[in-house]
């Protein structure tokens, strides 16, 4: 088993290469750094374009794995780290090439380079791999640079109280547990712009938020009475006029992970999420972490 992180030399920086040693550290296991380069045409060209082109692609690849050898030599140069090239016609084809491949347990991702800094930003990459990725699937802030304590220091599982994301707590504690951690569940209560129509009415709409949360900090309090999480895991309802306001709310500290779940689609477990928990991705502050269902 390994960690596999998608990396291409000049796009997007380094982040992803952070994250990816921290998550092999942290899971005791190798990484293992994929570049995608564009697949020739199989139909050899008599200008011997082909054999320019796969030049073009060996270059891209040996100078990936020239830069995310020096970076990850300086953040650990004790990690087990195998480079691997693959020819796809596209990213996210390669790199679910790769994660089958390898026998990859996650897959690591950092942030599009058009967004702001210390945010998930969502490229066209990790927007397909969100919906078709058969492992957990992590993605940084852009801009990211690792933790002080080199590794995960506490998980945080976004519950949104419904009996089909119970398995992320689940999966959530048990990793906690693993890795001798500390867990925190927070249900994110948001009022949005057009929340309810403005005939209702400010007072009414802010007690439909608060009946909201209270029911929602029954179903929190509810994993600890059946016994799915330990009396020692924080339990909290954030609210807020926004997905930005609601990120924002809890105190994030240096190694902090937010995992959150995902919907079913198909037979095969994937990782796709809804309308909500693409919001909580592109909002939050820390990286990342989405679990199949």
């Amino acid at each position: 088993m390994t960690v596999v992180v998608g990396y291409l030399a000049g796009k997007a920086g380094t982040s992803a290469l952070n994250l990816g040693v921290e998550a092999a550290r942290t899971l005791k296991t190798s990484l293992s750094v994929v570049t995608v380069v564009p697949k020739p045409w199989t139909t050899p060209s008599p200008a011997r374009i082909d054999a320019e082109y796969a030049q073009y692609a060996d270059k891209l690849a040996a100078d990936a794995a020239t830069q995310a050898k020096e970076c990850i030599s300086a953040l650990d140069d004790t990690l087990e780290v195998s480079f691997h090239k693959y020819a796809h016609r596209s990213a996210p084809g390669g790199l679910l090439q790769a994660v089958a491949d390898l026998k990859a347990e996650a897959l690591v991702l950092g942030s599009a380079s058009d967004g702001s800094l210390g945010q998930v930003v969502v490229g066209s990459t990790a927007d397909r791999l969100l919906h078709s990725s058969p492992v957990p699937l992590a993605i940084c802030p852009r801009g990211y640079r690792g933790s002080k304590s080199h590794g995960v220091t506490r998980i945080t599982a976004a519950y949104p109280g419904t009996a089909d994301s119970l398995h992320v707590v689940q999966r959530c504690a048990a990793l906690a547990e693993q890795l001798q951690i500390p867990l925190r569940v927070i249900t994110f209560a948001v009022r949005g712009r057009t929340m309810y129509p403005p005939e209702v009415g400010l007072d009414a709409e802010t007690s439909i938020l608060q009946s909201w949360a209270l029911a929602s900090r029954e179903a929190l309090a509810a994993l600890k009475t059946n016994g799915v999480v330990g009396d020692d895991v924080t339990l909290q309802v954030v609210t807020g006029n926004g997905w930005d306001q609601a990120l924002d709310a809890p105190e994030w500290d240096d190694g902090d992970l937010l995992a959150i779940g995902t919907s079913p689609q198909g037979p095969i477990a994937r990782v796709f999420l809804g309308s909500k928990g693409t919001k909580i991705v592109r909002h939050s502050p820390v990286p990342v972490l989405v679990l199949p269902n």
